[in-house]
């Protein structure tokens, strides 16, 4: 399993935590009902973006770091 596949696992897999518990009236818990399902759709789509540009950009940045490397040990 390569480190981008648990990655991706990793932030598929995890629990997504309840906000603190806090009073509330009626009003307030019926108007904030159709927060959840967009803020989990927005972080999960985040994370399958970085995962897609880290992928693409993981071979050219190692060779940026490589030939950094290079001209820092002669």
């Amino acid at each position: 399993m390569t480190t981008m596949t648990r990655i991706g696992v990793w932030l598929t897999a995890r629990p997504l935590w309840p906000k603190a518990s806090r009073q509330a009236s009626s009003d307030s818990v019926g108007s904030e009902r159709g927060d959840v399902p967009g803020w989990v759709m927005i972080t999960l789509m985040s994370a399958v973006l970085v995962m897609g540009l880290l992928a693409i950009a993981a071979p050219a940045l190692e060779g940026l770091f490589q030939q950094a490397m290079s001209k820092v040990s002669k």
